[in-house]
């Protein structure tokens, strides 16, 4: 075939959703796309499809992050994922229909300060007791019923 192969929109909708929504591994993703396609898709071509997403997205982010510091009262959580083999956070945010979720290293005051939210936050935050959550004055705090029954 000359000139550069192009996959369609199916093809980028479907690795988007095994890479981000299933938390499927690049590799497998890859696999499952040659059983699909019969074609290997490079990990250069997947990871441009990631931030070509991470661009467009940019926007919806940040108005997301200002409708969640108007809400009244939000929820927040953290938990584990392993990226190239060691543990990160996913910081979860979310209220109403807006759930703003941000990947992070560390688990601690760093990670919730580099998100950015919290530290803005002027509302109720409903969470599960972490003593990083507690550090923040400036809002409200309530505790999660799920935490407190599985308590």
């Amino acid at each position: 075939m000359a000139g550069p192969v192009q996959y369609g929109p199916g093809i980028r909708g479907y690795v988007m959703n095994l890479l981000i929504a299933q938390m499927i591994s690049l590799k497998r993703v890859q696999q499952s796309i040659q059983t699909l396609i019969g074609q290997i898709l490079s990990e250069a071509t997947i990871l441009k499809y990631v931030m070509q997403l991470h661009h467009t997205l940019a926007a919806w982010e940040q108005s997301a992050i200002e409708q969640l510091l108007q809400m009244p009262a939000m929820h927040v959580d953290e938990t584990s994922l392993r990226v190239d083999r060691k543990n990160h956070w996913i910081h979860v945010c979310s209220a109403g229909h807006i759930t703003y979720k941000f990947l992070h290293p560390k688990r601690g005051l760093a990670a919730i300060e580099a998100s950015g939210v919290i530290p803005r936050y002027g509302g109720v935050i409903i969470h599960d007791c972490w003593a990083s959550y507690l550090s923040y004055d400036q809002c409200g705090h309530g505790l999660c019923g799920s935490h407190l029954l599985r308590e």
